[in-house]
């Protein structure tokens, strides 16, 4: 495939059924081959998270990363990745800022109320609780499906519910200098658009079976690009197994079990800085 034509498969996760409809076990098809082959795709639900809904969420990220730098630095923490990021050497373009736990409305209001401590943000906190609440029910539904094209539908609870949501903010910045795309292939995005990214720790649940693709984001003419993720982590003290089902002689074990949090400390070592796959480094069977 040449970079020029580089796209996306798009999923239309809109009015899905039943697990069990036509409608599901097709699209349930189409998102593990995606994932299986790039390791993300676009997906379309406006029926899901409205685009009135998504242009305001975008309204609050611009409003949150106007504030000052020192109130800015408040949203810290002692997890790696987390918090505050930014105004350093490694992206001098971009901003980063998170909300750990966001499906919880506490949460949310309290991160809204330490970045506008007169009087909080109340429609800040409204969208992004909305907004959240849905993005991670499509991201149940996403990996329901994955679970289920493995033929592993015993462990779906399992999975679910070892999961906890971080809300992540980023800005970057309009370029100040040219940019090398050696060894990345260039795609073009829209704006608002959404994108499903398989992680490392499902690759590693899945025993390689799904791809984690290495990914950047450059940005191009004059003006900043603000964007919302939401990502779904595992649980403090939750310990990534690949189920014995995926084990087999056509398919050895890749990755011994291991601790999510611990993992993440071993990237920011010397060794996981400078290995060119941290993952099988740390845990590799």
């Amino acid at each position: 495939m040449s970079c020029a034509s580089m796209k996306l498969p798009l999923i239309d996760l809109n009015n899905l059924g039943e697990n069990d409809s036509p409608r599901w076990e097709s699209t349930k098809i189409q998102i593990r081959e995606a994932l299986q082959e790039y390791g993300c795709f676009e997906a379309t639900f406006n029926n899901i998270i409205p685009f009135e809904l998504r242009k305001s969420v975008g309204d609050g990220i611009r409003q949150l990363f106007d504030l000052p730098l020192a109130i800015k630095l408040l949203n810290n923490s002692h997890k790696p990745l987390h918090g505050y990021i930014g105004q350093n050497n490694f992206s001098p373009l971009m901003e980063s800022m998170d909300i750990d736990g966001a499906l919880s409305s506490h949460v949310v209001d309290t991160f809204a109320n330490l970045m506008w401590p007169d009087q909080g943000n109340p429609t800040f906190s409204k969208d992004i609780q909305l907004y959240c609440d849905k993005l991670s029910e499509l991201d149940k539904i996403v990996r329901r499906m994955v679970v289920e094209s493995l033929g592993l539908e015993k462990y779906i609870d399992e999975h679910l519910n070892s999961t906890n949501y971080l809300c992540r903010f980023q800005k970057y910045e309009e370029p100040r200098t040219p940019h090398s795309t050696l060894g990345f292939f260039p795609m073009q995005t829209r704006t608002l658009s959404p994108y499903c990214i398989s992680s490392i720790m499902l690759t590693a649940w899945t025993n390689g079976r799904l791809h984690a693709p290495i990914h950047r984001v450059v940005v191009s003419g004059d003006e900043a690009r603000y964007t919302i993720g939401l990502f779904s982590v595992p649980k403090e003290g939750c310990v990534i197994k690949t189920p014995e089902e995926l084990v087999n002689k056509d398919h050895p074990l890749l990755y011994k079990p291991f601790d999510y949090y611990k993992f993440i400390d071993f990237i920011y070592t010397d060794a996981g800085r400078s290995s060119p796959d941290p993952l099988k480094e740390y845990c590799g069977a």
